[in-house]
């Protein structure tokens, strides 16, 4: 009986003499195997911010909007400029169109024909009359390197509408002693050739 039991007590203190039990083992194991699950999971967690990281700190790629921007903006602003390029283009033919209109002599009605015997109407070109450029607001008498009547020299006229509707219609009657002699009795046409006296600027 006593050897059954010495036989028996052999592996165990085999076992302890090595250093521990069959249970220590087993806790040791299960002890590394615990230990190796958080150190993976911290791994992958590291792995997983290292890989977003670049994207956060990297604002072009984090917001494409921003940068579509950036690439379409020159582009608007090169092709807004060539089309207002274009419209000032356009609008200087139609400018100059414009003023060469407002430049042009107006022709003379077919009244102003019997004015035209004595009198021219470009600057300082004097006749059998004077010049009849920038007549109307002038006062009569003022015109330079003209020979006027003491009569119409000495008259006080400004020429305005209403003065040279009277004086066409009669200058004898308005100014005795005036050279001008030629008188229109047409009112509609003396209106024509008044209207024709205030482009000659």
């Amino acid at each position: 009986m006593r050897s059954s039991f010495l036989l028996a007590l052999a592996p165990m203190t085999l076992l302890a003499a090595c250093g521990g039990s069959e249970t220590e083992a087993t806790t040791d194991t299960a002890t590394q195997d615990a230990g190796s699950e958080p150190a993976e999971q911290a791994s992958s967690e590291e792995v997983a911010t290292a890989s977003a990281t670049p994207d956060a700190a990297t604002p072009d790629a984090a917001t494409p909007d921003a940068a579509m921007q950036k690439v379409s903006t020159p582009e608007v602003a090169e092709t807004a400029k060539p089309q207002a390029e274009a419209k000032a283009t356009a609008a200087a033919p139609a400018a100059k169109m414009v003023s060469a209109a407002a430049a042009a002599p107006v022709a003379p009605p077919p009244s102003f024909m019997q004015c035209k015997v004595c009198h021219a109407v470009e600057p300082g070109k004097n006749g059998v009359g004077p010049t009849l450029s920038g007549i109307v607001g002038s006062k009569a008498g003022e015109v330079a390197g003209y020979n006027f009547s003491p009569a119409l020299a000495k008259s006080g006229i400004t020429w305005n509408r209403s003065t040279l509707d009277t004086w066409l219609a009669g200058p004898l009657k308005m100014v005795p002693g005036t050279k001008m002699v030629i008188s229109q009795p047409d009112a509609a046409k003396r209106k024509e050739i008044i209207d024709y006296l205030e482009t000659l600027k």
